[in-house]
């Protein structure tokens, strides 16, 4: 029997905010072989919802504890369902055969693992899609080598997944693309397809080249105000005939121009792989195909025919320029494309479906245009007999349906007709009980799932799962994803670029020369004087990267230049609030929308964008250690003089406790190779962007890097290779190896989450003695204990003891576990793990956000009420 604790109850920490990380569904739902009970990822609440779905109804029957921001879930078999936890970089295993159902192992993977599908003779294989990176991850992720493919899939035998901390995968088999989301498989079970997450589309940037003269542009050259445009880099697209072309521009019939001697490597852009099953261990095929779109979310194969259909977007960033076009070309309205491409073997057949949006020559557009569009289209079912297709359409609030027939033919008409509304809005996911002829849908807007009656096409019923999440959060979402509230033709919103609020991984010139010179009113660093330069802001920036809209507050002014200003804001207003309502302008002038949101809804949008935070860093030490590399990139960082004038951290400021890191908000004078300046960027995002190695430029003698999976990397254009190759400007005076090391430091940059944050182990009793995972949970618990300089993550323990879930948050003060019901003593560790012992069960121990332990362990509701009284 489990031992008798004499201590008291004890207090659960304090609450503190709920953390956003907007982690994107990708297989959200599983339903069991008799499609009567429905599995639901409920990511903000860290846990899998089962609903009883035999009374049309969803009735909700068990609320199952598992890792922090749930993304997929999937059944081995009707009693094993495995669960993957994005921000944990884990997967649960759960035994759904017994009531209450529990976690009987976690997994630990590779970084923001996505997706999970089983193959191979009676399931054998579990398939997990991972960035080529983390904690977890027993390789070297060569994040400074070129020609290495950033994203994995993680093989486990679903029979022995292993013992060892963590399990034990059979194999990790790396593909030659950014970061992988979306896995499928055929009826066989004999092949197993990869989607490459940022794919990409060929394009890349030309360095500005200032010292060599520069890049002569397709006009316009000038702004409104006569104004000759900045000295900026230049995108360039392969065409089909295999050319580095650029735009042109359509206004004066200039015709694209070639500028294959400056592109300095490849872009194969291989976006679906193909594994085989079939051998004694899975292996990538040779297939490769390519085609397919810039960001692909989902695949679903056809049972009948074999074919695939991949959700995508495709990002036109080789069109130059937003605002009403008067003078140029223009991407207002029309800057990304949601399709579904149709492979057929090799053959990838892109299909725009949105394709009635004949011309976006107008300002705005009509009512029938806006009906019939679907936007952001993310999960795909099929019916058994293959002829019908079911697409979630996030950013149309819709379930599309469409012939497969038709829709390989490009034969369909985009209709209203053939979409349902649905009640929660941002759709994510859908599941098909052909039996009962019902499509379950997740629903992003309210954390809710719709019943669709697919013969009548009709929404049946609306169920809303348990959501932590601050008003905050649910009331400002839908300004980011929902294209139907945000453009007038209902086929783009701030998602197109901002993809999940984070980034496209492109960059895009949305310069505008239809506006003039605006005065500059930035806060420089006062270590770099501004210098009598860049008085005013030119319209005509040039292309810029993608920035996040992670981790803003506090940065100070938005854009890469600090263009989004703050000026003028009300009293009460932050900075950063009003930097960010400075954006409203885009809504007319980039998505095309018919006026600017209400300023209500305006804020709405901004304070939830202003809660959105980066997730921990994938590659600093969970302890906060640096590795000797690190350490000496550190120490340069900090204390040389890097550019005659300060050190790295005299611009790029890092002090976790006062939320810089890499940034103080202010802006900088550039070097003689940049013709504006630039605020100061932040650095926690550094090893995302890995995998360019090359700089397109005409500079004698500079090397081709051959294939690369990214045409953009770092700087403010993305025209740096890699960090190392940055410090390499003029500018600098580090030497080659001072140069490695700051790079090795700045790629491992902390984040307002430490990297500790979402780490789990399951303590069994028969892994309960094993050195491994020992250490593990010492050292989560050990990280749970660190108050200074900031709190690095609170620990709470979830498990099933005596047929009752059970949950408990450590109480770091106490260095005792409080327990879900108020009556109960608080407990040690030692006495923790011998209650669980005692009965035979598992323990999952999982380091929550600071603020978040209480709610995620013990009080589900957030209030004082916990979760057993």
């Amino acid at each position: 029997m489990a031992p008798v604790h004499a201590g008291t109850t004890g207090t659960p920490p304090a609450a503190g905010e709920f953390v956003t990380f907007e982690s994107g569904h990708v297989r959200p739902m599983a339903l069991s072989g008799n499609g009567l009970r429905l599995f639901v990822v409920n990511t903000p609440d860290n846990r899998v919802e089962v609903y009883d779905t035999a009374p049309g109804t969803p009735v909700l029957t068990e609320s199952i504890p598992v890792g922090l921001e749930p993304v997929a879930v999937a059944l081995a078999s009707d009693n094993q369902l495995w669960v993957v936890n994005h921000l944990s970089d884990s997967v649960s295993i759960v035994d759904v055969s017994v009531s209450p159902a529990r976690v009987v192992n976690t997994l630990l993977v590779g970084d923001e693992p996505r997706d999970i599908v089983f193959a191979g003779t009676g399931n054998k294989w579990a398939f997990i899609t991972a960035a080529h990176r983390g904690q977890n991850v027993k390789f070297d992720p060569k994040l400074t080598t070129a020609g290495t493919g950033r994203a994995d899939v993680w093989v486990f035998d679903t029979t022995a997944p292993g013992t060892a901390l963590g399990g034990t995968p059979v194999t990790v088999l790396n593909l030659f693309g950014d970061t992988l989301r979306a896995l499928a498989r055929n009826a066989a079970g004999t092949r197993v397809y990869a989607a490459v997450f940022n794919s990409g589309n060929k394009t890349t940037i030309l360095a500005s080249d200032i010292g060599e003269g520069g890049i002569t542009k397709p006009p316009p050259t000038t702004a409104a105000d006569g104004a000759t445009q900045p000295q900026t880099g230049l995108i360039v697209q392969k065409n089909a005939a295999g050319n580095w072309v650029d735009s042109g521009d359509p206004k004066t019939g200039t015709a694209a121009r070639t500028w294959n001697s400056r592109v300095k490597l490849n872009l194969p852009d291989y976006d679906l792989f193909t594994i085989d099953t079939s051998g004694p261990t899975p292996t990538v095929t040779t297939t490769r195909v390519t085609g397919v779109g810039t960001t692909l979310f989902n695949i679903a194969v056809n049972p009948s025919s074999g074919k695939l259909y991949v959700s995508n977007q495709e990002a036109l960033n080789l069109t130059r320029f937003e605002g009403p076009g008067t003078r140029s070309s223009t991407v207002r309205g029309h800057f990304v494309e949601s399709r579904i491409t149709v492979i057929d073997g090799m053959t990838a057949s892109p299909r725009h479906l949105n394709k009635h949006i004949t011309s976006y020559a107008s300002t705005t557009g009509t009512a029938a245009e806006k009906a019939a569009a679907l936007a952001t289209p993310l999960e795909m079912a099929v019916s058994p007999d293959g002829g019908t297709l079911y697409v979630a359409a996030m950013g149309s609030n819709k379930l599309g349906r469409f012939s497969t027939q038709e829709l390989e033919g490009d034969t369909f008409t985009p209709s209203a007709g053939s979409h349902v509304a649905l009640t929660g809005g941002l759709p994510t996911g859908v599941v098909l009980d052909p039996g009962r002829h019902l499509a379950f849908v997740t629903t992003r807007g309210d954390n809710g799932v719709s019943v669709v009656d697919t013969q009548s096409f009709t929404e049946q019923a609306h169920v809303k799962m348990h959501n932590p999440e601050p008003a905050v959060v649910t009331s400002g979402r839908k300004f980011l994803f929902d294209a139907s509230l945000t453009s007038s033709r209902g086929d783009s919103s701030c998602s197109g670029c901002h993809i999940f609020g984070d980034t496209d991984h492109l960059a895009w010139d949305l310069g505008n020369p239809d506006e003039r010179r605006v005065q500059n009113p930035g806060a420089y660093n006062v270590n770099i004087p501004r210098l009598g330069r860049n008085t005013n802001l030119h319209p005509m920036k040039g292309p810029m990267a993608t920035q996040s809209l992670r981790g803003l507050m506090g940065n100070g002014p938005m854009h890469w230049r600090g263009d989004r200003t703050g000026q003028g804001r009300s009293t009460g207003e932050t900075l950063e609030q009003q930097a960010f309502q400075d954006f409203n302008a885009a809504f007319t002038a980039l998505l095309g929308n018919a006026a600017q949101l209400p300023d209500a809804d305006m804020a709405a949008l901004t304070n939830y964008a202003l809660s959105l935070s980066y997730p921990p860093s994938p590659v600093l030490n969970l302890d906060l250690s640096l590795t000797t590399a690190q350490a000496q990139g550190q120490h340069i960082y900090n204390t040389v003089t890097s550019d005659t004038l300060t050190t790295c951290n005299g611009c790029h400021a890092v002090n976790a406790v006062q939320n810089q890191f890499g940034t103080d908000g202010t802006l900088a004078v550039e070097g003689g190779g940049v013709d504006e300046d630039m605020k100061i960027p932040h650095l926690r995002n550094m090893y995302a962007k890995v995998g360019m190695f090359a700089r397109n430029t005409q500079v004698a003698g500079a090397p081709d890097a051959g294939d690369q999976i990214r045409g953009f990397g770092f700087d403010n254009t993305g025209a740096s290779g890699t960090v190392a190759g940055f410090l390499g400007a003029a500018v600098f005076t580090l030497n080659a190896t001072q140069r490695h090391q700051v790079e090795q430091f700045v790629l491992a940059m902390n984040s307002e989450m430490n990297p500790i944050v979402g780490q789990q182990v399951t303590v069994t009793p028969a892994n309960a003695g094993q050195r491994d995972v020992s250490a593990r949970l010492n050292l989560i618990v050990a990280r749970g204990k660190v108050t200074s300089p900031r709190a690095e993550c609170e620990v709470v323990a979830k498990g099933v003891i005596a047929n009752v879930p059970k949950g408990w948050v450590h109480n770091r003060g106490t260095d005792q576990f409080v327990p879900d019901k108020s009556s109960e003593a608080a407990l040690t560790l030692t006495e923790l793990l011998s209650a669980a012992a005692a009965d035979d069960a598992a323990l999952t121990f999982t380091c929550a956000p600071p603020g978040n332990g209480t709610r995620v362990g013990v009080a589900r509701t957030g209030t004082a009420i916990r979760d057993r009284d």
